[in-house]
């Protein structure tokens, strides 16, 4: 009995110490997991800091972002492509060659087509090509009504190389006796220089030569519009170059409006002009009726 009184406390004491062992080493082990959670982290982050480092100095320095070893494969790096000729950067430009791809006026050729399959005009007669100073000159047939056939093919925002890119359809259809262009006035405005419209001109006039011989060709001089007044220097010049050019070409004519539109001080004169400054009123398409009228005389 005294043995199992011994024993008891004894066997207690020996259970509380291996319990008391037990939360130590549990203890231990929690506290090395943390520890190595923590390692962890910090590893981690540590490899994220430096992924997104990378990144961002790849981006600074215009290269692809690193992938992350997860995603990292092989991967092909494809060179640019060379470009088969280099252009050269003095080499001369051609004025036709945004005609070339430009589309725009093919609604407006379409309605020439199937006006002139309705009503097709008799040959040998007065045809009158450009921008919208001829679309927009709504009595012009009457206003020319003692000549036998009066054919209006305008198309506003056209421009000279734009006329000589399609005279193929605007001329050579109606085979005139005479051809009045008025065009030039837009290539200006989009910056072209006077020796791009007179070589827009001088093609027209080849063109129109190619299919039609013995065709007489008048250009319309270009107005002094109040909206484009700073391009008046750009205009004279333009107008003196192509009308000395058509002194140097049979059958060729310079009709010029341009004087008449001006007042004593050398300016646009308004009155003739719509609201928008740029285009032709009553009075003005009266003042091209006369003049034009003198030169068909």
């Amino acid at each position: 009995m005294n043995v199992l009184r011994l024993a008891a406390p004894q066997c207690l004491r020996t259970q509380s110490r291996r319990s008391q062992s037990n939360r130590t080493h549990s203890s231990r082990t929690l506290s090395g997991l943390s520890f190595c959670s923590l390692l962890l982290c910090g590893a981690l982050g540590a490899f994220s800091a430096g992924v997104q480092a990378q990144q961002a100095q790849a981006q600074e320095q215009g290269q692809a972002s690193p992938a992350s070893p997860a995603a990292r494969a092989p991967s092909v790096i494809l060179a640019p492509a060379t470009p088969a000729t280099k252009p050269a950067l003095t080499a001369p430009v051609d004025v036709n060659a945004a005609a070339a791809v430009d589309n725009r006026w093919d609604a407006s050729l379409a309605a020439f087509a199937a006006a002139d399959k309705e009503h097709p005009p008799k040959p040998g007669g007065v045809l009158f090509v450009g921008s919208s100073s001829i679309r927009l000159w709504s009595n012009l047939e009457s206003d020319f009504s003692a000549l036998p056939v009066v054919v209006k093919r305008g198309f506003g925002g056209s421009r000279m190389m734009d006329c000589t890119q399609h005279l193929h359809a605007l001329v050579a259809p109606y085979k005139p006796h005479l051809v009045l262009v008025y065009a030039g006035d837009n290539d200006l405005a989009e910056g072209r220089t006077p020796e791009q419209v007179l070589q827009s001109f001088r093609k027209f006039v080849e063109g129109v030569r190619a299919d039609l011989p013995r065709t007489r060709i008048a250009y319309i001089s270009i107005k002094p519009s109040p909206l484009r007044e700073s391009l008046i220097p750009q205009i004279k010049e333009t107008n003196a170059l192509i009308k000395a050019y058509t002194l140097t070409v049979n059958n060729a004519d310079f009709i010029d409006v341009y004087s008449a539109m001006l007042d004593d001080k050398g300016n646009p004169r308004t009155e003739l002009f719509r609201e928008d400054k740029l285009h032709l009123n009553a009075d003005g398409y009266a003042l091209w009726k006369r003049i034009i009228t003198a030169h068909l005389d």
